[in-house]
């Protein structure tokens, strides 16, 4: 594979005219670059940070897209499924590029193939961050026993709540990908977040789930406050999210979980996710 095999662009809709048919192919691998894309599209290039993004396709001589990436400064560079050959190639054109690489994520063999190759290319220490599992709905099963309370979809009056929990959330998952304003905003507006509350309105959990793109959506963030954890908050709300999209005929739904976190994996599983895929995010040093 070589390396000018890797077409890399800036342009968006470039990216999903030639692209789009290969990321709709396997919407519950390509998750991530269909909804960062589908986000890009609806509210602007610079969502995730003052740096364009980059995009890139991996053309076969036949004309085939094997591969795409999805680059978002600061974040690590997204990656589809790879081949060590076809990783080791993309590191051949990032250094031409010249291009600052935080990190990457993506599938585990892929990723692993793109780390290796960046440090024996650049010398850079790596280092596993976080491993990852991807999960998809199979049959929802109800949480037992269900806690008291209901639940409602966010709106306008839950705005400050929304921020407040979401900056919680990622304060805890070491994660700030945009402006906690604009995430609330913009869930309210398709009624992306699902509250669980208590039988007087007090708020007590959320679940959110990203826009439908090529039939999937991607049930996140999940969040109970500290205070509140280990009562069936969050799961009660995964369900409920979980089923409304289910209803409104979305083919895949899925989540990822943290490895490192029995609790949420066996939580996700008794109501009826099963793995897809593990994937890993790695981190690069100077």
């Amino acid at each position: 594979m070589r390396p000018d095999n890797w077409y890399l662009t800036d342009d968006l809709d470039e990216l999903l005219s030639r692209g789009g048919d290969f990321l709709r192919s396997r919407p519950a691998l390509h998750t991530v670059p269909l909804t960062v894309t589908d986000a890009l599209r609806r509210r602007g290039l610079h969502l995730y940070g003052d740096e364009a993004p980059l995009f890139g396709l991996l053309e076969a001589d036949d004309g085939t897209i094997r591969a795409a990436l999805v680059h978002t400064p600061p974040f690590p560079v997204n990656v589809t499924p790879l081949t060590s050959q076809e990783a080791d190639a993309l590191t051949v054109r990032f250094a031409e590029l010249g291009r600052t690489v935080s990190g990457v994520f993506g599938a585990q063999e892929a990723t692993e193939a793109f780390a290796v190759a960046w440090q024996r290319r650049t010398g850079a220490a790596v280092a596993v961050d976080q491993r990852q599992r991807l999960y998809r709905l199979s049959e929802l099963t109800e949480p037992a026993p269900r806690p008291q309370g209901r639940a409602r979809i966010a709106g306008p009056a839950d705005r400050d709540l929304l921020i407040r929990w979401f900056e919680e959330f990622e304060e805890v998952t070491g994660g700030v990908a945009q402006e906690a304003g604009r995430w609330a905003d913009a869930r309210i507006s398709y009624g992306g977040i699902t509250l669980w509350e208590s039988g007087d309105g007090t708020p007590l959990a959320m679940a959110g789930v990203t826009p439908q793109t090529a039939g999937q959506v991607r049930v996140a963030p999940v969040y109970t406050p500290a205070e509140l954890r280990g009562r069936g908050f969050a799961g009660a709300a995964t369900v409920e999210v979980s089923r409304a999209a289910r209803e409104s005929g979305v083919s895949e739904i899925l989540l990822f979980t943290d490895l490192a976190n029995p609790t949420s994996n066996g939580l996700y599983r008794r109501i009826g996710y099963r793995p897809v895929a593990d994937f890993t995010v790695w981190r690069f040093g100077g």
